[in-house]
Order: C-alpha cells, then sequence, then structure tokens
C-alpha cells in the first residue's frame, strides 16, 4: 500500500480551506468577473487578486492573524473603511443600470476602467473589505495553526496554489459568457447584481457588529 506523503495532507487542506473560502460570489470574485467578460485588464486584475491572497496568506500562517483578531483598533478601521467602500461601490453599480452608457453593447456596462483605475479598485476591493482579513488572514491562519511549523509552509503553498487558480480561471473563463453579454440587458442584471452583492456584504459587515 502506498503510503501519502506527510506533506500533502496540510498542502491538501490549504488547498480546500482557501478554496472553499474564495469561490463565493463576493467583491472581488465580482469585479473579476466583470472584468473577464469585458476582455479588460483580465491579466493584471487577476494577477493583483493572486499576489494579495498570497501575501494575506503568508500573514495569516505565519501567526499575524492572531495580532490582528485581538487589536479592536485595527478590525475598527478595517470594517468601517470596508463599509464605506463597498456601499459607494454598490452604488455606482445601481447607477449603472439606470446610465445610457450601460445601454452601449461594446464594452458593456458603462466605460471601460483604463489600468490605473482597475488597479485601484481592486486593491480597494481586497484591502478594505474586512472579509478578507477574516478569511486569508484570521481564520486560514487558525487552521494552520494545528501544524507544526514546517507543515504550514505546504498548507500556505496549498492555500495559495487555491487562489491562483480560482482567480485565473475566473478572469478568463468569464470571456466565454460574452455572448450572453452580447444583449444590453444582461449587463442590467449583473450591474444590478453585483450592487445587490456590495450592499449585502456591507450590510452584513454592520449586523455582525450589532
Amino acid at each position: 500500500m502506498t503510503m501519502i506523503p506527510t506533506h500533502l495532507i496540510p498542502a491538501v487542506e490549504g488547498f480546500a480551506a482557501s478554496a472553499g473560502l474564495i469561490i463565493a460570489i463576493g467583491a472581488q470574485n465580482a469585479f473579476v468577473l466583470k472584468q473577464g467578460i469585458r476582455k479588460n485588464h483580465v491579466f493584471v486584475t487577476v494577477l493583483i487578486c493572486a499576489i494579495l491572497d498570497t501575501v494575506l496568506i503568508g500573514l495569516g500562517v505565519g501567526g499575524f492573524g492572531q495580532i490582528l483578531a485581538s487589536n479592536a483598533v485595527l478590525l475598527s478601521i478595517a470594517l468601517w473603511g470596508g463599509v464605506a467602500f463597498l456601499l459607494y461601490y454598490g452604488f455606482r453599480s445601481f447607477r449603472a443600470v439606470f446610465h445610457s452608457e450601460s445601454l452601449k453593447i461594446q464594452g458593456g456596462g458603462g466605460p471601460l476602467p483604463n489600468l490605473q483605475q482597475s488597479i485601484v479598485t481592486m486593491l480597494a476591493l481586497t484591502l478594505l473589505n474586512p472579509h478578507v482579513y477574516l478569511d486569508t488572514v484570521v481564520l486560514l491562519g487558525s487552521i494552520s495553526a494545528q501544524y507544526e511549523s514546517h507543515e504550514r509552509l505546504y498548507f500556505a503553498i496549498g492555500a495559495v496554489l487555491a487562489s491562483i487558480i480560482w482567480f485565473f480561471s475566473l478572469g478568463y473563463g468569464a470571456r466565454f459568457l460574452g455572448p450572453l453579454f452580447q444583449k444590453p440587458m444582461s449587463w442590467k442584471i449583473l450591474d444590478f447584481l453585483i450592487g445587490c452583492i456590495m450592499w449585502l456584504i456591507a450590510l452584513s459587515l454592520v449586523y455582525g457588529v450589532q
């Protein structure tokens, strides 16, 4: 009987835990999906997601998650900053539903953000969203704490691999939805759903501190 290498166990658990957290409709994924459908700076967008996740996972597995979880000031800043940005971005999405430019099929959903705007938006959606810290830093850091220090590296590798595969698959796979979004109404529906997602996340954050 073939023995499973011991380092594969934390790597697989890291992959599964990370995948379970990021494969969900959230602020990051909604923006990556829209960028992918519009074929707008897709590589840069998904690369930023992957790099940020790698850094945050590394911080969590390295022990920073415990520091963040115990610091009420840092958590409060992350919380209310994230709520404000998510509400603003959701408002922009709802406004696009009724804006005349959202009816343009070419590059639907309003004017295409340039490279700088894409980078800034992606950074904001990631770094101003408290869920990102709670998931990648605190939660993954807590899960990895059950392993010995030399096994946490493999846990982190598995978690990072899941993030890279997901974001690149989402960004480049979204273009196959292109024919569906030849219809202006499809963009209106997508913008409306993205607005709902942003506001629901913001409300869930506010409700969580009640």
